[in-house]
């Protein structure tokens, strides 16, 4: 079937397909999967004007909310850091969204602009990686009462009775508790990481959830059980600023395909419905660090297949 925004031609049950398998996977990490579409759009339906970016945030308009459902109905839902990411990333989305269509039209260096952004993301995870295995290392060892040291690897995944409580919350910091842990964060750190983010996200399409929630993990030092639904709020919210900035910025473009496709992207969303209900719903039974790094393998190589395909 031809899609006459995109120029793609593609068989209506692929992208739903793929949407599924992708969003099921990074749904449990608190990413939509949109940064993983992107390469699929660009690189195998050859779909690479600057409206790919606003079709990708379509896409996450019409999938996440089965994920926030789920993981609201599960009680893992920081509203305080979902809503400090949502104020802090919509200005960046502007931004960016208005780079993209002015200042990195040129398919090739997307990609390497792309690959630069997945890659950063991923060295970062491998270092969180890296020191977890540092500190499970140090749990493990016995202490001078010969007891096994506390910490906040020891909480267990798997508990269905693991809920979020809200300790306090105010302009400065918030804080809550998880599974016997209790974490306190700066809401005005978290919103200037947010507002660079942002600007990436909007020139990349993805809405910011993919950066936004291992920055979390790895620098404020949050559990991925209770980052996860957060930033995919704060994703859908800046997705749907994005893709209205996109359509508003079209009619001034008009050699530009800039407006998303809008059945391209609403077939992503409906694949990405299922992938990310069942993987919000999966997450506590699988281990943070499968999840992580899970994302760490796709992400880099996602961002080696960019920049080959650069060089050539």
């Amino acid at each position: 079937m031809l899609f006459p925004i995109s120029g793609v031609t593609v068989e209506l049950w692929i992208p739903p397909l793929v949407a599924f398998f992708i969003s099921f996977f990074t749904s449990m990490g608190g990413i939509s999967g949109a940064f993983l579409l992107l390469p699929f759009q660009m690189s195998f339906l050859g779909y690479t004007s600057p409206s790919v970016s606003s079709t990708n945030q379509l896409y996450n308009i019409v999938a996440i909310p089965s994920g926030v459902y789920r993981y609201c109905k599960e009680g893992r839902m920081v509203w305080p850091l979902t809503w400090a990411v949502v104020v802090g990333t919509l200005p960046g989305v502007f931004i960016g969204a208005f780079v993209r269509v002015n200042g990195l039209r040129d398919p090739r260096n997307f990609k390497l602009f792309a690959a630069a952004v997945i890659l950063y993301i991923g060295i970062k995870m491998v270092g969180d990686l890296l020191k977890e295995n540092a500190v499970k290392a140090q749990n493990r060892a016995p202490s001078d009462s010969g007891k096994v040291l506390a910490g906040p690897l020891s909480a267990t995944f798997g508990n269905p009775a693991a809920t979020v409580k809200i300790t306090h919350c105010n302009l400065r910091r918030f804080g809550y508790t998880f599974q016997g842990e209790t974490f306190d964060v700066s809401t005005t750190g978290i919103f200037i990481l947010c507002f660079i983010v942002g600007i990436v996200g909007g020139v990349y399409g993805i809405g910011g959830g993919a950066i936004i929630a291992p920055f979390l993990v790895t620098f404020f030092g949050l559990p991925v059980y209770t980052v996860a639904g957060a930033a995919l709020m704060g994703t859908f919210v800046t997705s749907v600023a994005g893709v209205g900035f996109y359509t508003v910025l079209a009619p001034f473009y008009p050699q530009v395909s800039v407006a998303p496709d809008w059945l391209l992207g609403i077939l992503f969303g409906l694949g990405g419905i299922a992938g990310m209900y069942l993987g919000a719903r999966c997450q506590k039974f699988v281990p943070a660090r499968v999840i992580k790094c899970m994302l760490v393998c796709i992400m880099f190589g996602t961002a080696f297949k960019y920049v080959l395909e650069y060089f050539k």
